[in-house]
């Protein structure tokens, strides 16, 4: 029988620390630490055994050092001398402008101050603080870190999950387990927040069953609070208290649950904080709900239409689509849409079919499920995938929701991620940069002429300095790889051969991500005896170190890990590969320093961007990649290696086999060459001259302060700008689009395109202008509500128009009832076959596109 203590009175012990050492909490408690060496290092110094065994959270390492160490710490001049620096430093961060400020200075002293809220389902801040799974965490938290650099103005909103992602070990024959330890809050740099009075901030949501509430907790990253919601409470039930214990834990309940606590719960918790954002950002489609209660809020005791508080909340939200599969996309199914929200659709004057068609691609199929992705689409009017390929394939993925519109125009498009560099870059490294670089690539890591800097490092102090952080590597995995077989229950004799794993001076290859199938983790494999006689050759070594999590259902993800580590165990290679248990952030580190290359073999188009392959290649890391995702962007001869030529293939087995020689090709004949191609100093200097390239080509444009910059630019100052003309005048402008759009809609299927007449024989010269007239009726349509647009360009081999250019046609005149000339005409620039076609879209200035209310004629 379980034994519960009764009456048990909770109370919270602080660490008592020195005054002299009181900076000390307060940057434990921001994450601005995190991205700067010589901050943690303060905390590493002061019991650098304690530092490891709390995983680096300087918030615990304070709460149970030895108040003799800290005395010490506290009598010490060169200790204390250190302290004045990094603080002075972490309290100059939080005052100081920066590039949001000084660009854009218009926006300051407006009424209601421009602010983001971006929410998502995860955060991969650090590894103390365990709210992530994977890349679309660690993007998340990079992309606080650069907001908090560039001095950009936002909140972000996540769940704070108790029990966080699994934690991953291994079997003895190499399958993998889950367990999902318990987070303490009150040893994380997190804050429960509070109200004037003391009592806490909670929010209500409510569900089918019951009502669920919601503690408000927040950590800072610098200058960006990061409001987490908390759902484990005793006034819930026990079900409900279990919606933020596992990041992506359950089934589609849990998974609606946790959404609805996300999306509307944080929009909930913001107006409790009196926070009032002017811009949405929803990280993938997991916080689509906030649009919904947005709307709610804006209907709430208002006269208001839904489309006319939905038209401002779209102008202000923007969506960010991660996923370039239909199925990785979360949709549920309409009965459980009914079951949770069917109280919820008077308060958006909406009935059931009306609600369900904003989840649905085909909005006449009743059948269809609720994509949380098409919601974000619907009810956003800024939408982008994270690569130029991924906006391409999310175009066509997405073209359904336009379908009269070409593939190339679909209103979605593409910012590329990037990596908050000071977070992934080795020390050595940094200190190598201080060096010979001005101080401007840690302040604007987006100036190109700061990292032309690189090409001056020499080689031999680069050579060096990487040599170091792949000593400390094998050195980091020799230790790591003794606690794992420890606990697998190995034999002493395999314990001891820990120490002998890996050689410090040999080619190192790192592979380590989601061990998903598409991404091919065990493409390497496919001829074993190849594979190992790369790994046996003793006159030019390679080895190869792997890290990955299969998510618990994903039975083929694991047999990939268990396949690499049981090959792993060959005795004739043993000591050349390495399969690193429980991948988190602080192992990716660890690698994306210490590797030679960084591999990644996606199937191509099913990557949307990755970020692994930039954290190496600020490093110095060489990547050799399928042109996939980022690469495609980033790849060049003289930086890296890329697999294949970016084909398509309709077989996988076949993409497979030809990949795989393509990759050993490669390794063979390139890779491994040029790495052991010394002179008589033993310097790779062809090697090296690669890695400063990588660096300074890459460093620059794949790098978070860009990638924020670009949101700013391209999204966030025209979503708030938009925002507050539609808003104006109690949402005047919003309410007046809305029924120009509804008028539209009504008098649409009248619109047709009479006739086209063209100047001339069908033959012209370079440099000539075709003329071109339209004939059009607009019945009951004024003709400055629509645009009528010529689509040109040349003819491809299947007779389509590919590279299209859109130009516009001006009227001409009315010509009795509602028939209208238009005329426009083609510059004829280059020879060859060509091609146009005449449109008809809406025209009115305030829609964020004209494909927007789904209304397009076609001659």
């Amino acid at each position: 029988m379980d034994f519960t203590t009764p009456n048990i009175k909770t109370f919270q012990v602080f660490p008592e620390v020195p005054a002299a050492l009181q900076p000390l909490l307060e940057m434990a408690n921001n994450l601005w630490w995190v991205w700067h060496p010589e901050a943690w290092e303060l905390f590493r110094r002061l019991d650098r055994d304690l530092w490891v065994e709390v995983y680096h959270n300087p918030v615990k390492l304070l709460g149970i050092i030895d108040q003799k160490k800290l005395a010490h710490a506290a009598a010490n001049d060169g200790y204390l001398a250190q302290l004045s620096r990094v603080y002075e430093a972490f309290k100059s961060h939080l005052k100081e402008a920066g590039w949001f400020a000084k660009t854009h200075a218009d926006l300051a002293g407006q009424k209601n101050p421009f602010k983001v809220a971006y929410f998502s389902a995860e955060f991969g801040l650090h590894e103390s603080l365990p709210i992530y799974s994977g890349g679309l965490g660690v993007l998340a938290g990079d992309h606080l870190k650069s907001a908090s650099e560039i001095g950009l103005p936002l909140v972000a909103v996540g769940l704070l999950y108790r029990n966080g992602y699994f934690q991953q070990y291994l079997s003895a024959d190499g399958w993998q387990q889950e367990a999902y330890p318990e987070l303490d809050f009150y040893n994380l740099p997190i804050e429960p927040m509070k109200y004037a009075d003391g009592s806490p901030v909670q929010i209500r949501v409510d569900l089918p069953e019951n009502a669920v509430f919601c503690k408000v907790w927040r950590t800072n990253v610098g200058r960006v609070p990061l409001y987490l919601l908390d759902t484990n409470l005793a006034e819930n039930s026990p079900s409900d208290r279990d919606i933020t214990s596992r990041l992506y834990g359950g089934g589609p309940e849990m998974r609606i649950k946790q959404e609805i606590v996300l999306g509307i719960g944080g929009v909930r918790a913001l107006e409790a904080l009196n926070i009032q954002p002017t811009v949405f950002h929803m990280n993938e489609g997991h916080s689509a709900f906030l649009a919904l209660e947005r709307i709610r809020v804006l209907l709430e005791n208002s006269s208001l239409s839904f489309d006319q508080a939905r038209q401002f909340v779209m102008a202000t939200n923007v969506f960010t689509t991660h996923t370039p599969v239909p199925a990785g996309i979360d949709t549920f199914a309409p009965d459980m849409m009914v079951k949770h929200f069917k109280n919820y659709f008077p308060k958006l004057k909406l009935d059931e079919e009306g609600f369900l068609a904003l989840g649905r691609e085909d909005v006449t199929s009743k059948k269809q499920g609720f994509s949380m992705a098409v919601l974000a689409i619907r009810l956003a009017d800024s939408v982008n995938g994270v690569s130029a390929l991924h906006g391409d394939v999310s175009r066509k993925m997405w073209h359904n929701l336009w379908p009269q519109v070409p593939p190339d125009e679909v209103p979605i498009q593409h910012i590329t991620n990037g990596i908050h560099v000071r977070s992934w870059l080795a020390p050595e490294i940094s200190y190598v940069l201080d060096r010979y670089l001005s101080s401007r690539w840690e302040t604007d890591p987006t100036d190109q002429s700061v990292w032309e800097g690189v090409t001056q490092i020499p080689d031999e102090e680069l050579w060096r300095c990487h040599e170091r952080c792949r000593e400390k590597l094998v050195a980091w995995t020799r230790v790591l790889l003794k606690e794992q077989l420890a606990r697998r229950g190995a034999s002493f004799d395999d314990v001891a051969t820990a120490d002998e794993v890996l050689d410090p001076e040999a080619l190192t290859i790192g592979f380590a991500r989601r061990f998903a199938s598409y991404k091919r983790g065990a493409l390497l494999l496919r001829e074993p005896a190849r594979l190992q006689r790369l790994l046996e050759d003793v006159k030019r070594p390679v080895q190869f170190v792997f890290a990955g999590k299969a998510h618990p259902a994903d039975h083929e993800g694991k047999e990939l890990i268990k396949a690499l580590v049981n090959f792993a165990h060959n005795p004739a290679v043993r000591r050349r590969i390495v399969f690193f248990e429980n991948y988190d952030i602080n192992i990716a580190r660890a690698l994306v320093q210490g590797v030679d290359v960084w591999l990644n073999t996606p199937r191509r188009g099913m990557e949307a961007s990755g970020t692994s392959g930039m954290k190496a290649a600020a490093n110095g890391v060489l990547n050799c990649s399928i042109l996939d995702g980022w690469w495609v962007e980033g790849y060049a001869p003289d930086l890296g290696w890329a697999i294949g030529r970016g084909e398509s293939y309709t077989d996988n087995n076949v993409q497979d086999q030809i990949e795989s020689q393509a990759l050993y090709d490669i390794l063979e004949k390139h890779i491994i060459p040029l790495f052991y191609k010394r002179n008589v100093d033993n310097v790779p200097r062809e090697w090296i001259g690669r890695m400063k390239t990588s660096m300074r080509k890459l460093g620059p444009v794949f790098n978070t302060n860009r990638m924020v910059r670009e949101y700013a630019d391209k999204f966030y100052v025209p979503s708030d700008a938009r925002g507050r003309t539609l808003a104006a005048n109690n949402l005047e402008r919003s309410v007046a689009l809305a029924k120009a759009k509804e008028v539209l809609r009504s008098r649409w299927g009248g619109v047709k395109i009479v006739g086209v007449h063209v100047a001339g024989n069908g033959h012209y010269r370079v440099g000539e202008d075709m003329q071109v007239e339209a004939l059009i009726d607009l019945p009951d349509i004024d003709p400055r509500e629509v645009a009528v647009e010529l689509y040109a360009g040349p003819i491809s081999a299947t007779g389509q128009i590919g590279s299209a250019k859109v130009l516009r046609m001006d009227h001409s005149k009315q010509i009795g009832g509602p028939r209208h000339v238009f005329s426009g005409k083609i510059e004829c620039r280059v020879s060859g076959r060509q091609g146009f076609a005449v449109r008809v879209v809406p025209g009115n200035p305030d829609l964020a596109t004209p494909f927007e209310p789904g209304l397009i004629a076609w001659n």
